[in-house]
């Protein structure tokens, strides 16, 4: 195996984009690989991004604006593009809005055709692509199809995809697809990835804060008592069982969803800095409150390399934002770990870069 140069241990190079807070990289040097090349246009998943993992030379912003050419070498692509064009949320919002959504949506659906670009250009051995569970379904199917179409006709890679529910990892119910490319002649399948069953697994006991924690000064006042901030108020509190109530009547099943220690979560989703109405803790002789940004940070399985607590350095609001649009940190390692053996012997043999002749244009 070819070792990166500079790094111990390192047997592959790969490139994060559409970073968000780092979840993918994490996974990816959990399983020996070696980030060269970083791209997040949020300025705030940037400075959460930098707070994780230090200033990279190699960090950019909007992809679109980087010359294909000035992208360090690497042997990975890895890329949790934009969801909201293809999430069922973001497909509603934008339905109610009469917005375009999918590749319709000009500002974020066509950035998956500047990955489409990258690999023509670069031809690198694999990639790892993430996003939403609805991408499947999205447009009737068309939508995915396009992007498979893409992959595997135009750019010639062997594709597999697959939906894995994070369940069996963490104490929350959330489904997202992963999609792996490789060169055709070499790779895996992720139809053949063990996964761990959703019958077993965490309960909230293991993220909800405890009579043993000490406090921080942000989310716990003192050992053991939450910040009394993350309680909803009595009105707002009123207002969630009523409307729960009324979608009851309706024959819906819209409203809150009220947990406890030894229960599992719905889908934290960029919304909750809202109302936190999906997944509210219970409490005693007073309203359930909001899980705070760190019940957040390990409710999605982000802890730094070392070991140590994951940095929050921005607002509440915008750290419920980024831990909703997050890739489940200890899916991404099973996956990146699967792939690993394939992504060494890429990193190993070099295939051949060179862009096919079918253009994309």
């Amino acid at each position: 195996m070819r070792v990166a140069q500079g790094t111990p241990g390192a047997g592959f190079r790969f490139i994060d984009l559409f970073a968000g807070i780092g979840g993918l990289r994490l996974a990816f040097e959990a399983a020996g690989g070696r980030c060269v090349f970083t791209s997040e246009w949020d300025k705030y998943c940037r400075q959460t991004y930098e707070a994780n993992f230090g200033i990279s030379p190699h960090y950019a912003g909007d992809i679109r604006k980087v010359g294909i050419s000035d992208i360090p070498p690497f042997d990975v692509l890895v890329a949790g593009f934009p969801c909201q064009p293809f999430s069922i949320a973001g497909v509603s919002k934008k339905n109610a809005l009469g917005r375009p959504h999918g590749f319709d949506d000009s500002a974020q659906g066509d950035l998956f055709f500047r990955i489409a670009a990258i690999l023509h250009e670069r031809r690198p051995p694999a990639f790892l692509l993430e996003n939403v569970r609805n991408l499947v379904a999205h447009d009737k199917g068309r939508t995915f199809q396009v992007i498979l179409d893409t992959l595997q006709n135009e750019l010639g890679y062997h594709v597999s995809y697959r939906v894995i529910d994070a369940r069996g990892w963490l104490p929350q119910r959330r489904e997202r697809i992963f999609i792996a490319g490789f060169s055709r002649g070499f790779g895996c399948d992720l139809d053949d990835m063990p996964v761990r069953s959703t019958d077993v697994g965490p309960t909230l006991e293991h993220v909800l804060h405890n009579c043993l924690e000490e406090a921080d000064g942000a989310y716990v006042i003192s050992r053991g008592k939450v910040n009394p901030k993350y309680t909803l108020s009595e009105h707002l509190w009123a207002y969630l069982q009523e409307y729960a109530a009324k979608h009851r009547r309706r024959g819906n099943g819209f409203g809150y969803g009220l947990v406890g220690p030894g229960d599992v979560a719905r889908t934290l989703s960029a919304r909750y800095y809202k109302d936190g109405s999906e997944i509210l803790v219970e409490q005693r002789r007073r309203p359930p409150r909001r899980l705070t940004p760190r019940e957040c940070a390990r409710l999605m399985g982000f802890i730094r390399a070392d070991g140590s607590p994951w940095r929050i350095v921005v607002s509440d609001t915008q750290a419920y934002k980024q831990f909703g649009n997050a890739v489940a940190v200890p899916v991404a390692k099973a996956v990146a770990r699967y792939m690993a053996p394939y992504l060494e012997r890429a990193a190993a043999t070099r295939y051949d870069r060179r862009a096919p002749k079918a253009s994309l244009v």
